[in-house]
Protein backbone atom coordinates (compact mmCIF):
# COMPACT_ATOMS: atom_id res chain seq x y z
CA UNK A 1 0.00 0.00 0.00
CA UNK A 2 1.35 3.42 -1.00
CA UNK A 3 2.49 5.62 1.89
CA UNK A 4 3.26 9.32 2.17
CA UNK A 5 6.25 10.97 3.85
CA UNK A 6 7.09 14.60 4.49
CA UNK A 7 10.85 15.10 4.09
CA UNK A 8 12.91 18.16 5.03
CA UNK A 9 15.84 18.54 2.65
CA UNK A 10 18.16 20.61 4.81
CA UNK A 11 17.61 23.67 6.99
CA UNK A 12 15.46 26.09 5.07
CA UNK A 13 15.22 23.54 2.22
CA UNK A 14 18.82 24.35 1.31
CA UNK A 15 19.27 21.02 -0.51
CA UNK A 16 15.91 20.94 -2.30
CA UNK A 17 17.14 22.23 -5.66
CA UNK A 18 20.03 19.76 -5.68
CA UNK A 19 17.67 16.89 -4.91
CA UNK A 20 15.06 17.88 -7.49
CA UNK A 21 17.64 18.45 -10.19
CA UNK A 22 19.45 15.23 -9.32
CA UNK A 23 16.32 13.09 -8.95
CA UNK A 24 16.79 11.92 -5.37
CA UNK A 25 16.21 12.57 -1.67
CA UNK A 26 18.93 12.06 0.94
CA UNK A 27 20.10 12.44 4.52
CA UNK A 28 23.46 12.61 6.29
CA UNK A 29 23.46 12.29 10.13
CA UNK A 30 27.26 11.85 10.21
CA UNK A 31 26.90 8.14 9.40
CA UNK A 32 30.05 7.91 7.32
CA UNK A 33 29.64 4.56 5.61
CA UNK A 34 27.04 2.70 3.62
CA UNK A 35 23.95 1.55 5.48
CA UNK A 36 23.53 -1.39 3.11
CA UNK A 37 25.19 -4.05 5.34
CA UNK A 38 22.96 -3.04 8.27
CA UNK A 39 19.57 -2.68 6.60
CA UNK A 40 17.08 -5.39 7.52
CA UNK A 41 13.44 -5.50 6.48
CA UNK A 42 12.35 -4.25 9.91
CA UNK A 43 13.61 -1.45 12.11
CA UNK A 44 14.02 -3.86 15.03
CA UNK A 45 16.38 -5.96 12.92
CA UNK A 46 18.47 -2.95 11.92
CA UNK A 47 18.51 -0.95 15.15
CA UNK A 48 21.20 -2.93 16.93
CA UNK A 49 23.50 -2.64 13.90
CA UNK A 50 23.00 1.02 13.03
CA UNK A 51 22.86 2.55 16.51
CA UNK A 52 26.37 1.62 17.77
CA UNK A 53 27.98 3.10 14.65
CA UNK A 54 25.88 6.24 14.89
CA UNK A 55 26.76 6.74 18.58
CA UNK A 56 30.47 6.26 17.84
CA UNK A 57 30.23 9.19 15.41
CA UNK A 58 27.89 11.23 17.67
CA UNK A 59 28.99 10.41 21.24
CA UNK A 60 27.13 13.27 22.91
CA UNK A 61 23.73 12.46 21.44
CA UNK A 62 20.88 11.73 23.88
CA UNK A 63 19.09 8.35 23.76
CA UNK A 64 15.99 10.08 22.39
CA UNK A 65 17.94 11.93 19.71
CA UNK A 66 19.96 8.86 18.74
CA UNK A 67 16.80 6.82 18.37
CA UNK A 68 15.24 9.44 16.11
CA UNK A 69 18.31 9.79 13.92
CA UNK A 70 18.81 6.05 13.52
CA UNK A 71 15.12 5.55 12.84
CA UNK A 72 15.29 8.16 10.08
CA UNK A 73 18.33 6.51 8.53
CA UNK A 74 16.47 3.18 8.42
CA UNK A 75 13.29 4.79 7.06
CA UNK A 76 15.18 6.41 4.18
CA UNK A 77 17.33 3.36 3.59
CA UNK A 78 14.73 0.61 3.84
CA UNK A 79 11.40 1.74 5.28
CA UNK A 80 10.38 3.72 2.23
CA UNK A 81 9.28 1.49 -0.63
CA UNK A 82 9.16 2.03 -4.38
CA UNK A 83 5.93 3.87 -5.18
CA UNK A 84 5.76 5.71 -1.85
CA UNK A 85 5.26 9.48 -2.15
CA UNK A 86 7.49 12.15 -0.62
CA UNK A 87 6.45 15.79 -0.20
CA UNK A 88 9.13 18.40 0.51
CA UNK A 89 8.64 22.09 1.38
CA UNK A 90 10.76 24.73 -0.34
CA UNK A 91 10.63 27.18 2.59
CA UNK A 92 8.62 29.67 0.52
CA UNK A 93 5.13 28.21 0.88
CA UNK A 94 5.37 25.55 -1.84
CA UNK A 95 5.56 21.76 -1.63
CA UNK A 96 7.37 19.60 -4.16
CA UNK A 97 6.35 15.96 -4.46
CA UNK A 98 7.72 12.83 -6.03
CA UNK A 99 7.67 9.03 -6.07
CA UNK A 100 10.36 6.77 -4.64
CA UNK A 101 11.82 5.03 -7.69
CA UNK A 102 14.94 3.19 -6.56
CA UNK A 103 16.62 1.24 -3.80
CA UNK A 104 19.02 2.68 -1.23
CA UNK A 105 22.42 3.90 -2.44
CA UNK A 106 25.42 5.50 -0.73
CA UNK A 107 27.50 8.27 -2.34
CA UNK A 108 30.53 8.76 -0.15
CA UNK A 109 31.39 12.37 -1.01
CA UNK A 110 27.86 13.70 -1.47
CA UNK A 111 26.35 16.36 0.78
CA UNK A 112 23.48 13.94 1.48
CA UNK A 113 25.21 10.56 1.05
CA UNK A 114 22.32 8.24 1.99
CA UNK A 115 19.98 8.48 -1.00
CA UNK A 116 16.89 7.15 -2.74
CA UNK A 117 16.05 7.91 -6.36
CA UNK A 118 12.88 9.95 -6.82
CA UNK A 119 10.76 10.75 -9.87
CA UNK A 120 9.68 14.31 -9.08
CA UNK A 121 6.25 15.49 -10.18
CA UNK A 122 6.13 18.47 -12.51
CA UNK A 123 3.64 20.48 -10.46
CA UNK A 124 3.80 21.73 -6.88
CA UNK A 125 1.06 22.60 -4.41
CA UNK A 126 0.73 25.40 -1.89
CA UNK A 127 0.99 25.09 1.86
CA UNK A 128 -2.02 27.42 2.05
CA UNK A 129 -4.11 24.73 0.31
CA UNK A 130 -3.48 22.23 3.12
CA UNK A 131 -5.91 21.67 5.99
CA UNK A 132 -4.96 22.96 9.42
CA UNK A 133 -4.34 19.40 10.66
CA UNK A 134 -2.08 18.53 7.75
CA UNK A 135 -0.14 21.78 8.18
CA UNK A 136 0.52 20.86 11.81
CA UNK A 137 1.66 17.33 10.95
CA UNK A 138 3.81 18.43 8.02
CA UNK A 139 5.39 21.18 10.09
CA UNK A 140 6.91 18.93 12.74
CA UNK A 141 10.70 19.40 13.08
CA UNK A 142 11.62 15.78 12.33
CA UNK A 143 13.56 15.27 9.09
CA UNK A 144 11.21 12.50 7.93
CA UNK A 145 7.68 11.87 9.15
CA UNK A 146 4.98 9.63 7.73
CA UNK A 147 1.76 11.49 6.94
CA UNK A 148 -0.18 8.64 5.32
CA UNK A 149 -3.23 9.33 7.49
CA UNK A 150 -3.80 12.36 5.27
CA UNK A 151 -3.61 10.29 2.07
CA UNK A 152 -7.07 11.32 0.82
CA UNK A 153 -6.27 15.02 1.19
CA UNK A 154 -2.81 14.57 -0.31
CA UNK A 155 -4.27 12.75 -3.31
CA UNK A 156 -6.43 15.82 -4.00
CA UNK A 157 -3.47 18.19 -3.57
CA UNK A 158 -1.42 16.03 -5.95
CA UNK A 159 -4.16 16.08 -8.56
CA UNK A 160 -5.39 12.54 -8.00
CA UNK A 161 -9.02 11.65 -7.42
CA UNK A 162 -9.97 9.13 -4.76
CA UNK A 163 -13.27 8.52 -3.06
CA UNK A 164 -13.76 9.83 0.47
CA UNK A 165 -15.09 6.59 1.90
CA UNK A 166 -15.12 5.74 5.60
CA UNK A 167 -13.77 2.22 5.94
CA UNK A 168 -10.71 0.35 7.12
CA UNK A 169 -8.96 -2.67 5.66
CA UNK A 170 -7.08 -3.22 8.95
CA UNK A 171 -8.62 -6.28 10.61
CA UNK A 172 -7.57 -4.97 14.05
CA UNK A 173 -9.91 -1.97 13.65
CA UNK A 174 -13.40 -2.78 14.94
CA UNK A 175 -14.78 0.79 14.75
CA UNK A 176 -13.82 2.70 11.57
CA UNK A 177 -15.63 5.87 12.71
CA UNK A 178 -13.52 6.03 15.88
CA UNK A 179 -10.40 5.36 13.82
CA UNK A 180 -11.20 8.27 11.49
CA UNK A 181 -11.77 10.63 14.42
CA UNK A 182 -8.87 9.60 16.62
CA UNK A 183 -6.22 9.79 13.91
CA UNK A 184 -6.69 13.58 14.17
CA UNK A 185 -6.89 13.58 17.98
CA UNK A 186 -3.17 12.84 18.10
CA UNK A 187 -2.35 16.15 16.38
CA UNK A 188 -4.83 17.97 18.62
CA UNK A 189 -3.21 16.59 21.78
CA UNK A 190 0.26 17.62 20.65
CA UNK A 191 -0.88 21.12 19.72
CA UNK A 192 -2.89 21.58 22.94
CA UNK A 193 -0.73 19.57 25.33
CA UNK A 194 -0.43 22.34 27.99
CA UNK A 195 -4.23 22.30 28.42
CA UNK A 196 -4.49 18.53 28.97
CA UNK A 197 -4.66 16.70 32.27
CA UNK A 198 -1.44 14.84 31.46
CA UNK A 199 0.50 18.10 31.14
CA UNK A 200 0.18 18.65 34.89
CA UNK A 201 2.83 15.96 35.36
CA UNK A 202 4.43 15.31 31.97
CA UNK A 203 6.14 17.32 29.22
CA UNK A 204 6.37 16.25 25.60
CA UNK A 205 9.74 14.69 24.79
CA UNK A 206 12.18 17.04 23.06
CA UNK A 207 15.55 16.76 21.36
CA UNK A 208 17.79 19.82 21.05
CA UNK A 209 14.85 22.00 22.04
CA UNK A 210 12.48 20.63 19.40
CA UNK A 211 9.37 18.62 20.28
CA UNK A 212 9.81 15.10 18.89
CA UNK A 213 7.07 13.43 20.91
CA UNK A 214 4.71 12.44 18.10
CA UNK A 215 5.10 9.18 16.17
CA UNK A 216 8.41 8.36 17.86
CA UNK A 217 9.89 5.36 16.03
CA UNK A 218 10.14 2.14 18.04
CA UNK A 219 11.06 -1.37 16.98
CA UNK A 220 7.38 -2.38 16.68
CA UNK A 221 6.03 0.77 15.08
CA UNK A 222 5.67 4.48 15.91
CA UNK A 223 4.58 5.53 19.40
CA UNK A 224 1.61 7.92 19.14
CA UNK A 225 2.93 10.32 21.79
CA UNK A 226 5.97 10.08 24.08
CA UNK A 227 6.24 12.26 27.18
CA UNK A 228 8.50 12.51 30.21
CA UNK A 229 7.76 13.65 33.75
CA UNK A 230 8.80 17.10 34.90
CA UNK A 231 11.44 15.57 37.18
CA UNK A 232 12.75 13.44 34.26
CA UNK A 233 12.26 10.24 36.25
CA UNK A 234 9.43 8.64 34.27
CA UNK A 235 8.55 8.21 30.59
CA UNK A 236 4.92 8.13 29.52
CA UNK A 237 3.75 6.22 26.42
CA UNK A 238 0.43 7.60 25.15
CA UNK A 239 -1.49 5.39 22.73
CA UNK A 240 -4.83 6.23 21.09
CA UNK A 241 -7.20 3.31 20.74
CA UNK A 242 -8.19 4.33 17.18
CA UNK A 243 -11.08 1.90 17.04
CA UNK A 244 -8.84 -1.14 17.54
CA UNK A 245 -9.71 -4.17 19.62
CA UNK A 246 -8.75 -3.99 23.30
CA UNK A 247 -6.27 -6.86 23.09
CA UNK A 248 -4.43 -5.22 20.21
CA UNK A 249 -4.10 -1.78 21.80
CA UNK A 250 -3.03 -3.14 25.21
CA UNK A 251 -0.45 -5.43 23.65
CA UNK A 252 0.92 -2.64 21.45
CA UNK A 253 1.18 -0.25 24.41
CA UNK A 254 3.09 -2.83 26.42
CA UNK A 255 5.48 -3.42 23.53
CA UNK A 256 6.12 0.30 23.24
CA UNK A 257 6.71 0.54 26.97
CA UNK A 258 9.21 -2.31 26.77
CA UNK A 259 11.05 -0.52 23.97
CA UNK A 260 11.24 2.73 25.97
CA UNK A 261 12.47 0.86 29.04
CA UNK A 262 15.23 -0.87 27.08
CA UNK A 263 16.32 1.86 24.67
CA UNK A 264 15.55 5.22 26.29
CA UNK A 265 15.37 4.74 30.06
CA UNK A 266 19.15 4.42 30.35
CA UNK A 267 19.29 6.33 33.64
CA UNK A 268 16.82 4.13 35.47
CA UNK A 269 13.65 6.03 34.55
CA UNK A 270 10.37 4.19 35.08
CA UNK A 271 7.80 3.81 32.28
CA UNK A 272 4.02 4.21 32.38
CA UNK A 273 1.39 3.96 29.69
CA UNK A 274 -1.89 5.70 28.90
CA UNK A 275 -4.59 4.50 26.51
CA UNK A 276 -7.08 7.12 25.30
CA UNK A 277 -10.43 6.23 23.73
CA UNK A 278 -13.76 7.85 22.95
CA UNK A 279 -16.03 5.23 24.50
CA UNK A 280 -15.86 3.26 27.73
CA UNK A 281 -14.75 -0.30 27.11
CA UNK A 282 -15.36 -3.10 29.61
CA UNK A 283 -12.87 -5.43 27.89
CA UNK A 284 -10.23 -2.75 28.05
CA UNK A 285 -10.98 -2.10 31.72
CA UNK A 286 -10.69 -5.81 32.50
CA UNK A 287 -7.38 -6.11 30.69
CA UNK A 288 -5.91 -3.03 32.38
CA UNK A 289 -7.01 -4.22 35.81
CA UNK A 290 -4.07 -6.62 35.56
CA UNK A 291 -1.66 -3.98 34.23
CA UNK A 292 -1.25 -1.30 36.93
CA UNK A 293 1.31 0.64 34.88
CA UNK A 294 -1.24 1.59 32.18
CA UNK A 295 -4.04 4.11 32.77
CA UNK A 296 -7.24 4.55 30.76
CA UNK A 297 -8.56 7.97 29.72
CA UNK A 298 -11.66 8.89 27.76
CA UNK A 299 -11.85 12.05 25.73
CA UNK A 300 -14.91 14.21 25.24
CA UNK A 301 -15.82 16.27 22.21
CA UNK A 302 -17.81 19.47 22.60
CA UNK A 303 -19.46 20.89 19.49
CA UNK A 304 -21.60 23.99 19.44
CA UNK A 305 -23.25 26.12 16.77
CA UNK A 306 -23.73 29.79 17.56
CA UNK A 307 -26.22 31.80 15.52
CA UNK A 308 -24.84 34.76 13.60
CA UNK A 309 -26.96 37.89 13.83
CA UNK A 310 -27.17 39.61 10.44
Amino acid sequence: MKRYFRVFLGSGAEHLDECVNGGFIGVDYAFNESLAPYLEDTWVGSRGKIKPIYLANNPGKSPVGAGLSCGTLWTVGKGMQRGDIVVCPDGRGNYFSGEIAGEYKYLENATLPHQRDVIWHKSTFLKSEMSADLKISAGKPLTVIEISKYSSELDVLLGNTSAQTLFSIDETVEDPSAFALEKHLEDFLIFNWPQTELAKTYDLVTDDGEVVAQQYQSDTGPIDILAISRDKKEYLVVELKKGRTSDVVVGQTLRYMGFVKTELAVNGESVRGVIIALEDDLRLRNALSMVPTIDFYRYQIDFKLNPVIT
